[in-house]
């Protein structure tokens, strides 16, 4: 009964298996992750952040969505290590568009410096 009325309930379109997960502390372990995130349904891949730019950040891909929104309606401001989590769903859309942004700043900037123009 209860997966009938699952299969039913509509999500909205943002919500994805995958979440992204922000301020985390750098030194926490993949096992601490799955600790915490592995509560609330199987989890698929955990990818850890470890260059500069990522640190304090991962993924955390579920099997199920329903498991992956019911983690991030109660780890949102999760406490770790006196860090307090931002589980976002990850949108792989605007994780282009901020590439895509980055590009064309510099592809301008390029362009500026060829000419001589500076703002």
């Amino acid at each position: 009964m209860a997966m009938q009325k699952r299969a039913n309930l509509r999500l909205p379109p943002e919500i994805n298996r995958v979440l992204y997960v922000r301020n985390l502390p750098y030194k926490i372990s993949g096992e601490e992750m799955y600790d915490i995130f592995g509560k609330y349904g199987a989890i698929r891949q955990i990818r850890i952040g470890n260059t500069p730019d990522t640190r304090g950040t991962a993924f955390v891909v579920y099997e199920d969505i329903f498991d992956a929104k019911n983690a991030c309606d109660h780890l949102s401001g999760f406490n770790v290590c006196n860090r307090y989590l931002v589980v976002l769903y990850y949108q792989a859309t605007k994780a282009f568009d901020k590439m895509n942004l980055d590009k064309e700043k510099e592809k301008l900037t390029k362009t500026q410096a060829k000419y001589g123009l500076n703002t």
